[in-house]
C-alpha cells in the first residue's frame, strides 16, 4: 500500500486525463448537417439534373466525336465511376437530411401536442365555470322575472283597492308613485 502511495497513484481520486498522441478530427454535427440538407435540397432541384444532364452530353460528345483525346472510350467506365462516387456520398448524406428533418418533425408534433393537452384543458375549464355560471343564475332574479313580479304585486294591490291611479302626464315623466 505504501509503495502505491509513492508512486503517486491514488485510487481513491479519478485519473487525469492525458493528451492523446494523434488528436482526432473534431466536427460540429450541427454545421454538418445543415449542409447536408442544403446539398439535399439543391440534389432535388431542377437545376441539378439540367447541370447533370449537360455534363453528361459534354462527356459523352468530346469521348465519342471530340477532337480531342478520347479519355473515356464507349462503354464510359470514368463515368460511371463518377457516377458510383457522387450516389455513395449523396445517399448518407440524403438520409442525414431526412433523419434531421424526422427529428425536428417528432419536436414539432411534441409540442403540437402539449399545446393541444393545453387547450383542451382550458377548453374544460371554461366549460365547467360556464356551467357554474348557468347554475348561479338561475337563481338571480332577471329584469324580466321582477317586472313580472311587480305587475303581479300592483294587480293584487288593485283588486284590493290600495293603489291610486296616477294621472299619465306624471308617469310618463317618472314623478308618480302609488301609495
Amino acid at each position: 500500500m505504501a509503495e502505491r502511495r509513492d508512486r503517486g497513484i491514488r485510487i481513491d481520486q479519478p485519473r487525469e486525463i492525458r493528451p492523446a498522441l494523434i488528436r482526432r478530427p473534431s466536427y460540429d454535427p450541427d454545421s454538418f448537417g445543415r449542409f447536408a440538407e442544403k446539398f439535399a435540397r439543391y440534389m432535388g432541384t431542377a437545376r441539378f439534373l439540367l447541370y447533370m444532364t449537360v455534363f453528361v452530353i459534354l462527356w459523352v460528345t468530346l469521348n465519342v466525336v471530340g477532337f480531342v483525346h478520347h479519355w473515356d472510350k464507349y462503354p464510359f467506365i470514368l463515368l460511371n465511376l463518377f457516377f458510383s462516387t457522387q450516389a455513395s456520398y449523396a445517399a448518407p448524406l440524403i438520409l442525414l437530411a431526412q433523419n434531421r428533418q424526422d427529428d425536428r418533425d417528432r419536436v414539432t408534433i411534441e409540442q403540437d401536442r402539449a399545446r393541444d393537452e393545453r387547450n383542451l384543458a382550458d377548453t374544460e375549464f371554461i366549460t365547467r365555470e360556464v356551467a357554474a355560471l348557468r347554475i348561479a343564475l338561475r337563481d338571480v332574479a332577471t329584469r324580466d322575472f321582477v317586472r313580472g313580479e311587480l305587475r303581479d304585486l300592483l294587480e293584487e294591490m288593485e283588486d284590493r283597492g290600495m293603489v291610486v291611479q296616477v294621472p299619465a302626464e306624471a308617469d310618463e315623466e317618472g314623478e308618480g308613485t302609488a301609495t
